[in-house]
């Protein structure tokens, strides 16, 4: 069945697209489960990170890889992967291992802050000649807090190696890098990384209702969010059309202005 017209939304842009990207988090679902997932919501992803090493544990993950590409959503490598391949002196081989899966992204991190800025840059040089690469910029430790300066300049290093998009740290539970333990958005953060960086080339870690909420009022509907719920697109959807009341004054207000 086709959606309705009768309303006047947010324009989207149609897949494959490079702007207004939902990114979801997968800590290893079941190939069943991505199978009904991708049904109800295939339309409203374009990217699907296996995070936590699932993609290396998981027995079924051709299945699933299958699934991601038939439904037109990129399968994305975690971060942690990597780095800790990398701290084993096998990064080659974990890349080259992706890209034989079939993984159009690799993440590269450094959440661990183990590696450094000068080994990270060469990761990701070394993985953009298989795949592409989205390079994540913060830490995980809530005890380490980067200054507005230091987030730009460590994604416009990674972007200057090679990666495709930055990512800017959240986690799944929204409480590090670009937020307070509270949950709460540094919005100085935001604004230097979208004033320096650009929202195209930025992907912002949004797994909370309210924090994805904020960015869409805040930056517009084709603000790019990552570690989404895979069962909670077709919602941030709606947040980005304004068709929940999180987002519906700020939507309004953009169409008015747009008739004017």
């Amino acid at each position: 069945m086709e959606r309705p017209t009768f309303l006047d939304l947010e324009p989207r842009p149609a897949k494959p697209r490079s702007i207004g990207l939902t990114a979801a988090l997968d800590g290893g679902l079941p190939v069943d489960d991505v199978r009904a997932i991708l049904h109800a919501h295939a339309g409203f992803l374009d990217l699907w990170k296996l995070g936590w090493g699932s993609a290396y544990l998981d027995p079924h993950l051709d299945s699933k890889l299958d699934l991601l590409h038939r439904a037109d959503v990129a399968a994305c490598t975690g971060g942690t992967l990597l780095e800790i391949a990398a701290l084993q002196d096998r990064a080659t081989e974990c890349i080259e291992w992706a890209a034989g899966c079939g993984f159009p992204f690799v993440e590269v991190s450094d959440g661990l802050d183990l590696l450094g800025p000068e080994r990270k840059g060469e990761l990701i040089a070394r993985a953009s000649r298989d795949v592409r690469v989205i390079a994540e910029v913060g830490a995980k430790d809530p005890a380490r807090t980067l200054s507005a300066e230091e987030w730009v300049t460590l994604a416009r290093s990674d972007l200057e190696a090679g990666a495709t998009w930055v990512v800017a740290e959240g986690r799944e539970s929204g409480t590090v890098g670009i937020y307070g333990p509270d949950g709460r958005v540094r919005a100085d953060v935001v604004e230097a990384l979208l004033d320096e960086i650009g929202p195209e080339r930025l992907l912002f870690e949004a797994p909370r209702k309210e924090q994805q909420a904020w960015f869409i009022n805040h930056v517009g509907a084709e603000v790019n969010l990552s570690n989404v719920a895979p069962r909670e697109a077709m919602g941030v959807e709606a947040l980005r059309l304004g068709l929940r009341a999180d987002t519906t004054a700020s939507a309004l207000l953009r169409r008015i202005t747009l008739r004017s």
